[in-house]
């Protein structure tokens, strides 16, 4: 079993910078992928990144070259570095922990709000 915790969601100006981390306790030795996700109030949740434990990225077509995923295998710990942030930002971010078996620890969230 893996338990994700985030922090770091802050409000921040259109145009900063945040980064938000997530650390995982646990099986940890299981992990395979971590994934952010995030959703806006009244809208689905949505991919943010991943990150496997080769350090292979991907990320949404919507934060490509402002947010950037980073993992510390030895700390069990994921950050995502938020660069130009706009208001369309806005949401709670979820951490994503799965295991080698395909079973997946969702956290409780971080509120990430980009307002003037």
């Amino acid at each position: 079993q893996l338990q994700p915790v985030e922090s770091g969601g802050a409000l921040v100006q259109p145009g900063g910078s945040l980064r938000i981390t997530c650390a995982v306790s646990g099986s940890i030795n299981m992990i395979n992928a971590m994934d952010w996700y995030r959703q806006a109030p009244g809208k689905k949740r949505d991919f943010v990144a991943s990150i496997d434990r080769d350090g292979d990225t991907d990320y949404a077509e919507s934060v490509k070259g402002r947010f950037t995923i980073s993992r510390e295998a030895t700390k069990n710990t994921m950050y995502l570095q938020m660069n130009s942030l706009k208001p369309e930002d806005t949401a709670v971010y979820f951490c994503r922990a799965a295991t080698v078996f395909g079973q997946a620890w969702w956290g409780y969230g971080t509120q990430v709000t980009v307002s003037s």
